[in-house]
């Protein structure tokens, strides 16, 4: 077994995408990723109220990697998800009734 893993920390902005492969000891944690790719200096992450995860699924910050892992660090959320498509669900609601009316008037 090696002593070292290879993974990449990623972090997606709505204008771009940062990828950075790291070679780490064989027991590191999400944490320790993180922090070595430079990212939360170059960024407003705030590791401790944070969210990550490891392709696609939610992860701890002290859950060791594997070689090949590929971190994730997300972003808040800027609308709430449900509030959201309450919204567009009313909208549509009132486009439908409006041209209902628009068709019983003619």
């Amino acid at each position: 077994m090696s002593d070292t893993i290879s993974v990449e920390v990623v972090y997606a902005l709505p204008e771009k995408q940062e990828i950075i492969p790291l070679q780490l000891p064989a027991d590191s944690t999400l944490m320790h990723a993180v922090e070595a790719s430079g990212l939360p200096e170059k960024y407003p992450i705030d590791l401790r109220v944070g969210k990550f995860g490891i392709f696609a699924k939610l992860a701890k910050a002290d859950t060791v990697l594997r070689d090949r892992d590929r971190v994730e660090i997300y972003r808040p959320l800027i609308a709430d998800p449900k509030a959201t498509r309450v919204a567009r669900a009313e909208k549509s609601a009132q486009k439908k009734m409006a041209g209902k009316t628009a068709e019983a008037a003619a």
